[in-house]
């Protein structure tokens, strides 16, 4: 019997749209954010696909995306955790600037390096390598036991803390997953054994 993991990055946020580092600060969705989560919502109903159980950040964003999805998957009154383990990378210092004016105050290079090494944070905040630390123990300790029951889990996460968790279940590299590319309110779903490893990557 093998699980099924579903991960969706949140729908465009008022920051993402601005082009503002966000981390773990607190914006709404934009309407082409809420369409995003709607729409993944409609793709996941239409592939029949029920969850067993529903994990979330503390970031409303992340929620929202959550919330409307299991509105238009007619799935209502139903148990959803909430852990700061799940939130995004905290990028400190950075959160709130934009990521132009970020580069005019650093430099192009040094921007760069906190936004895409793996384990150097930016001042006051964390890089990949710290994200994955809180990720990864959440993930191994309360939700792959229910994957390796067989059990359906939706998680609705934010690029960083599901790059953390795409990395370990598909046993990338710190290079090969900082190319990778989450989009907002892109599904991307895995069928787990019960010996917590990976059986395949499904295309919806």
């Amino acid at each position: 019997m093998t699980g099924t993991l579903i991960l969706v990055r949140h729908g465009q946020s008022e920051w993402n749209l601005k082009n503002l580092f966000t981390g773990w600060r607190d914006p709404g969705l934009t309407e082409q954010g809420i369409e995003e989560a709607r729409q993944t919502g409609q793709v996941l109903a239409a592939k029949g696909i029920v969850p067993d159980l529903y994990y979330t950040s503390a970031l409303r964003r992340a929620q929202h995306t959550l919330d409307l999805m299991l509105e238009e998957m007619g799935i209502l009154n139903v148990t959803i955790t909430r852990n700061i383990a799940l939130n995004e990378r905290d990028y400190g210092d950075l959160a709130g600037l934009n990521k132009d004016d970020a580069r005019k105050k650093w430099g192009e290079e040094q921007v760069l390096l906190w936004r895409r090494s793996f384990d150097v944070p930016p001042p006051g905040g964390e890089s990949l390598k710290d994200t994955a630390a809180r990720t990864l123990p959440y993930y191994e300790a309360e939700i792959l036991p229910q994957l390796k029951a067989g059990k359906t889990v939706l998680v609705a996460a934010h690029g960083n803390s599901l790059r953390a968790l795409v990395m370990a279940i598909e046993g990338l590299t710190p290079d090969e997953i900082l190319a990778r590319e989450i989009g907002t309110g892109q599904p991307t779903v895995y069928k787990i054994g019960p010996d917590g490893k990976l059986v395949e990557r499904v295309a919806l």
